[in-house]
């Protein structure tokens, strides 16, 4: 006799239950926050070391003011002596700037109403104002005698001298060739002459104390142009008044 059919029974398993989530923050949370407050409570001890008044912050707060370009002016009155603190220092620096400008923008204005330009020339730098002019609108050839029709460019360095607060270094230079003066043996004497016989007119016409002002003579040193032909040598045969805002080492 044939098997009789089997009878198959199917059990539907059940899914397994999952257990409920645990309440709160997730465990790496936990251990990250951890490391964060651990980190925190290390810089404020860092910042507890550290000597932190108030003059020392008004003068970080200053240097960076400065770094942005914006000028501040430190009231602490606690830097060492006989020293500027920077935003002393970088107040006076603009300050000298500003007085440079101005001085250059003067000294343009006369070059022009005389109509000196062929005759003079004015620049500006970092440490000063410079004013070229050749020696032939000073002096009378081959000497350090100034010329009588010189009196009246001498005369405005006179007078910005007394006007204005700044010193002054009077420059000779010459040419690379030797001289035939029989007074002076070498362009070194000449040069330094001709410096020393303009600051003597300043200091005589002006009144000015002598610790504002300086000769030095370069002889052929210093050219503006290479000695190649007379109108360079020309060039090169000067005198420069330069300017200088007051300072310590002058």
């Amino acid at each position: 006799m044939p098997p009789k059919d089997e009878e198959i029974i199917y059990i539907e398993a059940k899914a397994p239950v999952e257990p409920p989530p645990e309440e709160g923050l997730p465990p790496w949370m936990a251990t990250f926050a951890d490391m964060v407050t651990l980190l925190l409570c290390f810089f404020v001890l860092l910042l507890s070391f550290a000597n932190q008044d108030i003059a020392n912050f008004e003068t970080l707060k200053g240097s960076m003011r400065d770094a942005f370009g914006v000028q501040t002016q430190d009231k602490t009155g606690k830097h060492m002596a006989f020293s500027k603190s920077p935003n002393e220092a970088s107040s006076t620096s603009s300050k000298a700037k500003k007085n440079m400008e101005a001085l250059e923008v003067d000294i343009r204005a006369f070059i022009a109403a005389g109509k000196l330009q062929k005759l003079m020339s004015v620049n500006t730098d970092q440490q000063g104002v410079l004013v070229r002019v050749p020696t032939r609108a000073i002096f009378l050839p081959g000497t350090a005698t100034i010329n009588p029709k010189a009196v009246k460019l001498l005369d405005k360095v006179v007078g910005i001298m007394k006007k204005k607060n700044f010193n002054l270094v009077v420059r000779g230079h010459t040419d690379d060739r030797a001289t035939k003066n029989n007074i002076y043996s070498s362009n070194w004497e000449l040069s330094a002459a001709r410096a020393a016989s303009c600051l003597r007119y300043i200091l005589e016409k002006s009144g000015v104390s002598s610790k504002r002002v300086k000769a030095v003579g370069y002889a052929g040193t210093k050219p503006l142009v290479p000695n190649t032909s007379n109108r360079n040598r020309a060039i090169n045969r000067r005198v420069e008044f330069y300017y200088q805002p007051p300072s310590e080492k002058f």
